[in-house]
Formats: structure tokens, sequence, C-alpha cells
């Protein structure tokens, strides 16, 4: 069994969220930046302003770039309890507060916090290895020639798509459901609804099916059909596995990490809205 490196766990539940600040005071603040000149730049102000704490010592950590910088910070504190506010320095920044450098102390107090739990993939590559990854947005499968994979689907032992003829396959969270996922069509999950978005990438056969809600309960087993000549890799989130012939996915539930939004701003308003752009 190959794993990622690793945080241990904490309890909780899907989409958990405090409405109020209870009072919080975060006074040791460690900043993350993406590598980009603008993300480099804004920390360099804000310590500057509040001071240099180092991550394994801070009360929160302000992630400053897109939504890539705010996944890997998840990571890197899951199973911490360090809430992390993302303040938009980066391309994408849906999971990211406005910037602004002023009264971040205040901001902080008074934000939103949201608990949100990982998809565990475990996965099974051609050698007969073994990996295990934990991913906050999806877990996707992906042709790696130019024809099309054929996948099986099962949920909960159950095969639900005896031959799915496509590009690849979304298992997406909620807090997943507005990235890769709606690229590829599939629903928008406000955050807290007990579904995983099941969605496929350019399918052939059956040409009609376009996806499919299952409960986060549930585990969804992929199988790889002729992985020999249709080879398929599997992605959590940054962790790759090549030439996969078995993926599973379902949501760990004992593992969180938090985040931390303006409640002007929450995540689910976001959700809300990106649901009536047009």
């Amino acid at each position: 069994m190959i794993d990622p490196p690793l945080i241990p766990a904490t309890a909780g539940s899907p989409g958990d969220e405090t409405p109020e600040s209870e009072a919080r005071a975060f006074h040791r603040i460690a900043f993350a930046a993406a590598a980009t000149p603008e993300a480099e730049a804004a920390r360099e102000r804000l310590i500057a302003r509040y001071g240099r704490v180092d991550p394994a010592e801070a009360d929160v950590i302000v992630a400053l770039g897109g939504d890539g910088l705010m996944l890997q910070t998840l990571h890197a504190c899951r199973g911490r309890g360090v809430p992390i506010y993302g303040m938009h320095r980066g391309s994408v920044g849906f999971l990211m507060n406005t910037y602004r450098e002023d009264r971040l102390p205040e901001r902080l107090a008074a934000a939103v916090q949201v608990a949100i739990h990982p998809l565990l993939m475990e996965a099974v590559d051609q050698a007969g290895a073994e990996y295990r990854a934990p991913a906050f947005n999806e877990v996707a499968l992906f042709r790696q020639t130019y024809q099309a994979g054929k996948l099986r689907v099962s949920i909960d032992g159950k095969v639900r798509l005896e031959e799915l003829i496509c590009d690849g396959v979304i298992v997406a969270t909620p807090a997943g459901s507005t990235a890769y996922n709606l690229s590829a069509h599939g629903p928008i999950l406000p955050l807290g609804t007990p579904l995983l978005a099941l969605t496929p990438i350019s399918p052939f056969r059956p040409r009609r099916w376009r996806g499919a809600l299952v409960p986060d309960k549930g585990r969804i087993e992929i199988e790889v059909l002729d992985c020999g000549k249709r080879p398929v890799s599997a992605v959590a989130d940054h962790f790759e596995v090549r030439n996969v012939v078995r993926v599973t996915a379902k949501l760990d539930s004992n593992t969180s990490s938090s985040m931390l939004f303006d409640p002007d701003h929450g995540l689910e308003e976001r959700i809300l809205r990106e649901q009536f752009v047009y």
C-alpha cells in the first residue's frame, strides 16, 4: 500500500458550519502564498503588518492565491484543527475571500467556519500496487491515450453500469462540485448535501447517460476494462496514479479541514449564486 503523506484525522460531519464567531480571537496568524509575484508580495506586506508565525504554531493560516493553493493548504493542514482563511491573489478564487489588508484580525474573528470532508481514493495499478489518497474536490479517472476508456461502475458492490465508454469520470464532493465537475456539465451540490456527483467526461456509450447523484455514504467502485489497450489514470486532487485497474472512492467522514469565510460571502452563498449564472 503506497500512501502520500497524511496527517492524523479528526472527526466531524459533512459540511459542518459554525455560523457565529463564538468570541474567537486569532492571535498567531501564519501566511501561505502561491508561487506568483502577486501572492508573494501580498504575503510580505501582511507579514510586515501582522507579524510572522510558523504554520505549526499558528491559530489560523491565511492562504494567498487561488483555489489550487487552497486545496494544497487544506491537504497540508488536514487533521490539525487549524482553520484556513483564503484571500484571492490567483486565477480561480471560488474558495477565496476578497483580498483586503486592513482589519484582518477582526475579519478572522467574524468569519464563518466550514468543515470540509474529503473523499478517500483507493487505487490499484496494473502491477498490483495499492495507493490511498484524500481528495477535497474530486476523484477523477482519465484516458491516457487517444482511445476512450472502458469502465464498469458499481455502487456498494452492485454493478450500475456494465460498460461506460468515455474520456473519463468524476466523483465530486459538494465543495468540489463547482470545480471540474461543473465544467463537465455535472450538477452543483449545495454544501451539506449528503450526496456525491458522479459525472462522465465526454461519454460515448451510453451516449445519453449524463451522470448520477450517489448517497455520500456509498462506496463507488470503478473498474477499468481492457486496461492494457485502453490505459486509464486516476487523480485525487493533486495525487495521480497511472495505469489503474480499479479505483474506489468513499467520503471520509472521520477526517476534515476547516475553512473560514466572510459572513456576507460564505460558501453556501457562492454555491447558490453559481447556479443562477448563465
